[in-house]
C-alpha cells in the first residue's frame, strides 16, 4: 500500500481542472460493449479501475487505441469474443458487474466472480442487480467461486420498483433496457450526476431513453446502438474536493466547472460551514471570510448536520470531505451517512490529530470543532474519499503528517498529488509512482 507524507499549513493558490468521473466512466467504458462500431471517449482518467477494465477488454479480442496519459482512447469491440468457462472479470472492484449485461446482449453469458466489492463502505449487496437480470430473462446460478448468468433468448422488457435508488443497478438497468425488446420502465431509479452523464451517452449511442434525471425512467429497446464521439465532463466529487482543500487550508483555488446546476445543495452545505461558493465563466471558488465557523440553525437546541441520502440529497460520496470541514470549524456539527453502514469507522483516526469525533451509530457521527490540532500519522481504510479528507485535515496543519495506505485515492483521482503540487502543496508519495 501507498502512503502520503503531507507538509501542511500552506494555502493552497492557483487554477485546476479535474479529472472526469469515475463512476460515469466505468459504465460508460462498459456500455462500449454494447455496439459492434468504434466508440472515442475523450478525457478518460488513468486510474487503476480504467486499466483493469482495458486489460479485460484486450484480453477479449477487443481494439483499443490510444493512450491513456493523453486521455482520448478509440474502443472497438468488432473482434470481442467471450468464453464464460474461462474468461474472468476484474475481482475486488464493484463495477465488474456492470460488464454482465452487454456481456449477455453480446454473448448470451457472463460470468463474475463472487468477491466482486469496491471501497469498505459495508454490505454491498447484489440481490437488486440480480432481481433485475432475472427480470429481463437471464438465469443467475451460483457455482464454487463466482455466478454465472446466462441469456438463452434475447432479453424483453421489465418493469421494477426498485427497493431503493442504487447507481450501478440502475445503470445495469438500463444496459439490459436498450436492446431488449418492449418498453421498460424503472422507478426509484438513481438519478446522480454520473447516472445522468451515463444516460447522456447512451442515447448518443442511439438508446430511448425518456425521465433523464428524474427518478422514474422508460426506456424503449431498439435493434442495435451506434459508435460515437464522447467527451465527459468534470467530476463533481473532485471539484468540491479542490474548492474543500481551498477552504480548509485558507487559499484561493479556482477549479474548472461545467455542471454548476448539480451544485446548489453542496453550495448550501459549504455555506453551513462558513464557506462562500461562487460559479463564475465556467470557474468554481470557495472564499471564507474570517475563519471557518459553524452557521447556527435558527431552531434552537438542535445541531447543525448534514444529512446524506441517494441525490438529490446531499451525496454519501462527499461526507468525509465535509466531516473534515466540520473538524476544523468552530462549533458542533451532526453528520448522517443514511446509505451505508461501515462509512464512518475512520472517524477514530481523526483523534490522532487532536480533533473530537463522537460515533453516535453505525450511521452518524458528531463533530465537536474548532480544537487544536497536531500532525499526526493516520491510517486510511479502503474509502478513496476518506483518505482525501484525512489528507485535507494533515494540509490545515502546520508541520508533517503520514496518511497510511491512502492509495485508493489513485482509484478515482489521477494525477491527484501532482495537481495539489501545482497549487503549492508539499506533498509526495512514499513511493515514485504519482
Amino acid at each position: 500500500m501507498s502512503d502520503l507524507i503531507v507538509h501542511g499549513g500552506i494555502p493552497l493558490v492557483g487554477r485546476v481542472t479535474p479529472s472526469a468521473n469515475k463512476n460515469a466512466v466505468l459504465p460508460i467504458l462498459c456500455a462500449t460493449l454494447l455496439t459492434h462500431e468504434p466508440v472515442c471517449l475523450r478525457g478518460v482518467p488513468d486510474i487503476t479501475d480504467v486499466r483493469k477494465i482495458l486489460a479485460v477488454f484486450r484480453e477479449l479480442g477487443s481494439s483499443i487505441e490510444g493512450e491513456l496519459k493523453q486521455g482520448v482512447l478509440t474502443i472497438h469491440h468488432r473482434d470481442t469474443r467471450f468464453d464464460e468457462a474461462k474468461d474472468r472479470l476484474p475481482e475486488e472492484m464493484r463495477s465488474s458487474i456492470m460488464l454482465v449485461p452487454p456481456l449477455l446482449a453480446r454473448f448470451g453469458a457472463a460470468r463474475i466472480e463472487n468477491d466482486v466489492q469496491g471501497c469498505t463502505l459495508g454490505v454491498r449487496e447484489i440481490d437488486p442487480h440480480v432481481d433485475v437480470l432475472e427480470g429481463f430473462g437471464a438465469t443467475v446460478t451460483r457455482t464454487p467461486g463466482a455466478l454465472v448468468v446466462r441469456a438463452p433468448q434475447p432479453l424483453r422488457a421489465f418493469q421494477c420498483w426498485l427497493d431503493y435508488a442504487s447507481v450501478t443497478t440502475t445503470e445495469n438497468f438500463v444496459m439490459c433496457a436498450v436492446l431488449a425488446s418492449g418498453t421498460s420502465t424503472l422507478t426509484n431509479a438513481a438519478s446522480e450526476p454520473h447516472v445522468q452523464e451515463f444516460c447522456r451517452f447512451m442515447t448518443l449511442m442511439g438508446a430511448r431513453i425518456e425521465g433523464l434525471g428524474t427518478s422514474r425512467l422508460s426506456i424503449t429497446g431498439v435493434d442495435s446502438l451506434r459508435g460515437v464521439d464522447f467527451t465527459f465532463v468534470q467530476d463533481f466529487h473532485e471539484v468540491v474536493t479542490f474548492l474543500a482543500l481551498g477552504a480548509i487550508t485558507g487559499g484561493d483555488i479556482a477549479v474548472k466547472n461545467s455542471a454548476p446546476e448539480h451544485f446548489p445543495l453542496i453550495d448550501r452545505t459549504f455555506a453551513k460551514f462558513g464557506v462562500t461558493v461562487s460559479h463564475i465563466d465556467g470557474w468554481s471558488k470557495a472564499t471564507v471570510d474570517d475563519r471557518l465557523r459553524v452557521r447556527e440553525p435558527f431552531t434552537k437546541n438542535i445541531l447543525q448536520k448534514v444529512e446524506a441520502a441517494p441525490w438529490p440529497y446531499f451525496p454519501a460520496d462527499l461526507l468525509p470531505i465535509f466531516i473534515a470541514l466540520g473538524v476544523r470549524a468552530d462549533g458542533n456539527t451532526m453528520f448522517w451517512n443514511k446509505v451505508y453502514d461501515g462509512a464512518l469507522g475512520w472517524t477514530s483516526e481523526l483523534g490522532k490529530f487532536g480533533a473530537h469525533a463522537f460515533i453516535s451509530d453505525p450511521h452518524r457521527v458528531v463533530t465537536f470543532g474548532g480544537k487544536p490540532l497536531v500532525p499526526a500519522e493516520v491510517e486510511s481504510p479502503y474509502i478513496i474519499r476518506v483518505a482525501i479528507a484525512l489528507l485535507m485535515l494533515a494540509a490545515s496543519i502546520d508541520g508533517s503528517s503520514k496518511i497510511l495506505n491512502a492509495a485508493p485515492i489513485r482509484r478515482a483521482h489521477p494525477g491527484f498529488v501532482k495537481n495539489l503540487v501545482s497549487l503549492g502543496a508539499r506533498i509526495e508519495w512514499t513511493e515514485a509512482e504519482d
